[in-house]
Parts: structure tokens; C-alpha cells; sequence
């Protein structure tokens, strides 16, 4: 992917799953919601591997160790899925970690299992205490149970001037009863009483990314994501290519409105986009915009849409006219109306 500001979706004359050797897949609104699968998830995983396609599961959650992760997608009929196809934040800021301490070093860990395991792979010795003499603090998402007094642990140790690191920093985290707080949300607590800064390794910062190509060995590989500020800006930090999902937390007028890092490669409304190609977005006459039997421009103070066909088609038109427009900033054009034809 051209660092250049992206003005239009690109279209592809193969399959995604042909023109790239390795998907890096975020999961919660990508491959599962909840407890449960996605719709086509499944059948489109299980054809993009057998085509050849390597399948790498990346994610911000700190809390569950690859094995866990493995067994969950397994349960869920993606098979086969191994521990070695999981790439965690914990794993990323273990190493993160190992790169500036010495062999055996202490890490005082707030958070879960995840990052005790990614530690000990890294020859790191979790401990619980501030007084444990720590080399690091690491911190990373640790469930809805994790005791209060674990972030006055880390406030102790980061206020004697102990390095500190954060698996991630996304203010919010899925549940299956709604938002809930995330790790970010955790650091916070720690910057406010301490006023430091930590180290950050998750999506879409430089250290996940390098940890998952080391960990894939990808050669050109497709980042795969619902959030613009982590999956697609982690894909244009890394400087490849990105598909945008629409099972998970975007909708159309966040992706209008997209800023130059968060412009995906691609849009398509799930997992069935890997196993096709992308159409071509056209400039016709008058500054518009053409996809499908849609055509887009950018008004007077609002997007305009005329045509009729595939709603995918017109919402691409409608990003080439908004991101265009927008230019190095972000699209503050009205695109209410126009999505409203489209059913987005």
C-alpha cells in the first residue's frame, strides 16, 4: 500500500484470497461476535485456506493465551486452528519487554494469564508485587474481576521509576452484555496517579505488527479488520493493505468520514469479500464518482448519490467522493441521505 493519501477504495481483478499470501484476521467483529460465529465467517475461512491461503488470528486481547483462543475458534468450526495461528498484544509487549531487560528479569504483571504465558515464553519471570524488585510493569487486560489494588501494584513500582509497558490501549472491550471497560481504560488509571507514560505494543502500533509478520513469516499479507483506529490504521502503520468488514463496529458514516490512516484498501460487507475480487472505482465527468450503476459527488455541503444496484458498489463511490473531498483531513460533508438509499 502507497503511503499517499488513499482518496478511493481500490478494486482487484483476482480474489483477495489469491492476490495474498496470509490474512491477519482480527477476531471480535470480524470472525465472532460473542459466543458466536459471523455469518459466512466459517465457510469463507475454510475456502480461503484450502485455496492456499494462510490464516493468522491477531488480536488486542491481552487476557486469553493463544491455546485458548485456538480452541475457542476450533469450537466454533474453524478447523484446524493451532496455537501458532494466534498472535496476541501479550505476545507482542512480552517482547517489547525482552528487548530492554536482561534474561530472566522480573516483570510485575497486571493483567491475566495471556501475559504470564507470552512472558515465560520471552524467559521473563512474572511476578505480583511492587516489592518483588521488578525490572518492568507490564499491563494488559485482565477480566472484569481484576482487583483494585493490582493498579495500585503498578502505580507503586511506575512511581519508583520502573519502566512500563501496556499490551494495549483500547479504551473499550466487547462484552455479551454490551461496552465495557477495556485495558485502556486500566491505563488511565495508572497514567492519572503516576502522570507516566507506558510503552505500548497492540494495534495499531509498530510492535504488533512486527510480531505478527515474524510470527507468519507473511509475504504480502491483508490485514482484515472492523475498527478503522486499530485494524486499519495497524495496517497503514505497517504499510500493507487492508480489508474493512462491516460485521463489527463501523458503519458508513464512520468510514465516510475516515481520516487518511483509517481509509481501508478494500470495503465489503464480510468475509466473503476474501474469496472475490474488488470492484473498480472510476471518475467520470464533474467530479464524480462511479461504481456499479452508482455514481457519487461531493455537493454543496452534502454527498449526492444517483443510480441504482449493490448497496457495496454505491457505499465505494460514496468513499471515493468523500475521501477525495476530505483530502488529508477528514470528510465532515453531510452523507446522511445518501446512505439512507443505500440501507447503511
Amino acid at each position: 500500500m502507497s503511503r499517499s493519501v488513499r482518496t478511493r477504495p481500490e478494486g482487484s481483478g483476482q480474489a483477495l484470497s489469491e492476490a495474498y499470501d496470509t490474512a491477519l484476521l482480527d477476531l471480535d467483529g470480524v470472525v465472532y461476535a460473542g459466543g458466536s460465529a459471523i455469518a459466512y465467517a466459517v465457510e469463507s475461512l475454510a475456502e480461503a485456506r484450502e485455496g492456499g491461503m494462510r490464516l493468522a488470528y491477531v488480536t488486542n486481547n491481552a487476557l486469553r493465551t493463544p491455546d485458548t483462543v485456538a480452541a475457542h475458534l476450533t469450537e466454533l468450526g474453524i478447523r484446524p486452528t493451532g496455537a501458532d495461528d494466534v498472535i496476541t498484544s501479550a505476545q507482542a509487549v512480552a517482547r517489547l519487554i525482552s528487548e530492554q531487560v536482561p534474561q530472566g528479569a522480573r516483570v510485575l504483571v497486571i493483567g491475566g494469564e495471556g501475559l504470564r504465558v507470552a512472558l515465560r515464553e520471552r524467559g521473563l519471570v512474572p511476578v505480583e508485587s511492587a516489592d518483588d524488585d521488578p525490572a518492568a510493569v507490564v499491563q494488559g487486560y485482565g477480566g472484569p474481576e481484576l482487583p483494585w489494588g493490582r493498579f495500585a501494584e503498578a502505580c507503586y513500582a511506575v512511581a519508583r521509576g520502573v519502566p512500563w509497558f501496556a499490551s494495549n490501549t483500547d479504551l473499550t472491550i466487547p462484552s455479551g452484555r454490551g461496552i465495557a471497560p477495556g485495558n485502556g481504560a486500566a491505563v488511565e488509571v495508572v497514567r492519572i496517579a503516576t502522570g507516566a507514560e507506558p510503552q505500548v505494543a497492540g494495534k495499531p502500533l509498530p510492535p504488533m505488527h512486527r510480531e505478527t509478520i515474524l510470527r507468519t513469516g507473511a509475504k504480502r499479507p491483508l490485514v482484515v479488520g472492523d475498527r478503522l483506529d486499530t485494524d486499519i490504521e495497524g495496517a497503514f502503520n505497517g504499510d500493507v493493505d487492508s480489508l474493512l468488514v462491516l460485521t463489527g463496529v463501523t458503519d458508513g458514516a464512520r468510514l465516510l468520514a475516515a481520516a487518511p490512516q483509517h481509509r481501508p484498501t478494500y470495503v465489503d460487507a464480510d468475509l466473503r469479500g476474501m474469496l472475490r475480487g474488488q470492484p473498480e472505482v472510476g471518475e467520470v465527468g464533474d467530479g464524480g464518482f462511479r461504481c456499479g450503476g452508482w455514481t457519487a459527488t461531493a455537493g454543496a455541503g452534502r454527498l449526492e448519490l444517483d443510480g441504482d444496484g449493490e448497496a457495496l458498489d454505491g457505499l465505494r463511490a460514496l468513499c471515493a467522493a468523500a475521501w477525495t473531498a476530505a483530502g488529508e483531513g477528514r470528510c465532515e460533508l453531510d452523507g446522511e441521505k445518501a446512505l439512507a438509499r443505500l440501507g447503511l
